[in-house]
């Protein structure tokens, strides 16, 4: 994974970090406060500190501005912290303004979330899109040396007559995003064949989605019997998996797991991940997962459905999965909307509570689908 010369994983670089969380009055600050230190920690980073404020818009130089940047420069010193990490996106001027005044390495979430991403990528699928987001990201960030790159496209002879050093490394940065763009485009083309292949076969589709954490490859693991990593961590699952599925009805079912969503998913890593999210945009039903639990329930359904518009998924028949019932006063259980149409399961994937409801529910939408299919051949 390519990143500034001298500047490594946030994880690995950073011991310990101050948190910038600013208030525009928007109305969901602690639960973005929350979710922040959870990306923190997912990125294996210590927040030693949280720096509060409130503004009405964000400083065109230094987002914060500069009594509020004095108070994030008093707390690196007291706590010997290597890095600031913001809860929001600054711009690449805001970011090396920032830099100059605390004297320390500073990101922002956009970055931090995509820090995540390439410590969690393990499939050459999931290496690429990390690496082509990092990339687009970082390319608005170019400053200075990316001559690195020259040793993975020759090196010698590269450098036009008066090209100076930043119109080299811009060059070679495109030519590196090109390549991966269509390396990209084959593995679109190698899914488009077996989606292609299980239609044929007449499977029902089925696309987990969810919020981040929300308990997607569990689910998916007790469903299918897989052993895809799951851990109460966010980000945990950025590679797709598809299983079959065994459901009593005579129609099968193939079942995908896909990445977690989160609020203001940044949207190089949406269009990067496009290939793996054609497994969601092309699903006959999406199981959207919710973390029964969670007290942001709801607005965590509410960026998930943002995300799958942004994907063009918003039309697909959602069936909503309550999960981790067994944390709440809940019971498990199937119901259907106004019309019939099984809308809403309540279950617990880690207890197994509400399982077997959730199975027969998708082998009568597969047994649904498949009947209706035979009618339209006939």
């Amino acid at each position: 994974m390519f990143d500034r010369p001298g500047r490594g994983s946030v994880g690995a670089s950073s011991a310990a970090a101050v948190l910038v969380a600013l208030d525009f009055g928007e109305g969901d600050y602690a639960e973005s406060l929350a979710e922040i230190q959870l990306l923190v920690s997912s990125a294996g980073v210590t927040a030693c500190a949280v720096v509060h404020g409130k503004r009405d818009r964000p400083d065109s130089a230094l987002y914060a501005g500069k009594g509020k940047v004095d108070q994030i420069a008093e707390s690196v010193a007291a706590h010997q912290a290597q890095l600031v990490i913001f809860n929001h996106d600054l711009s690449p001027v805001q970011e090396r303004n920032l830099e100059k005044r605390l004297n320390c390495r500073v990101i922002d979430r956009t970055s931090l979330i995509l820090d995540i991403f390439a410590q969690r990528a393990r499939s050459h699928e999931g290496k690429l899109q990390v690496e082509l987001a990092q990339l687009d990201h970082l390319a608005t960030r170019l400053v200075r040396g990316w001559t690195h790159l020259e040793r993975q496209t020759g090196g010698v002879g590269m450098r036009g007559p008066g090209e100076t050093q930043l119109e080299t490394d811009r060059r070679l940065l495109g030519k590196r995003v090109k390549v991966l763009k269509e390396k990209l485009v084959k593995v679109a083309a190698q899914r488009a064949v077996q989606r292609r292949s299980r239609s044929r076969a007449h499977m029902l589709s089925v696309s987990l989605v969810g919020y981040t954490n929300a308990g997607k490859s569990t689910l998916f693991n007790r469903l299918t019997r897989a052993d895809v990593y799951a851990a109460d961590q966010l980000f945990a699952t950025l590679d797709t998996t598809t299983r079959k599925l065994h459901t009593a009805s005579a129609a099968g079912v193939v079942l995908s797991d896909t990445v977690g969503f989160i609020r203001r998913l940044p949207h190089t890593l949406v269009a990067a991940f496009r290939a793996t999210l054609e497994e969601t945009v092309r699903a006959d039903i999406l199981l959207h997962v919710v973390d029964a639990s969670s007290p942001d329930r709801d607005a965590q359904i509410e960026a998930v459905n943002v995300v799958l518009k942004e994907i063009g998924a918003d039309a697909i028949p959602q069936l909503l999965v309550y999960n981790k019932i067994d944390l709440t006063a809940f019971v498990a259980q199937v119901e259907s909307d106004e019309c019939g149409n099984i809308a809403r399961a309540w279950i617990s994937a880690q207890s197994g509570q509400g399982l077997d409801l959730l199975r027969n529910a998708l082998g009568q939408l597969a047994g649904a689908a498949f009947d209706s299919s035979r009618v339209a051949v006939a």
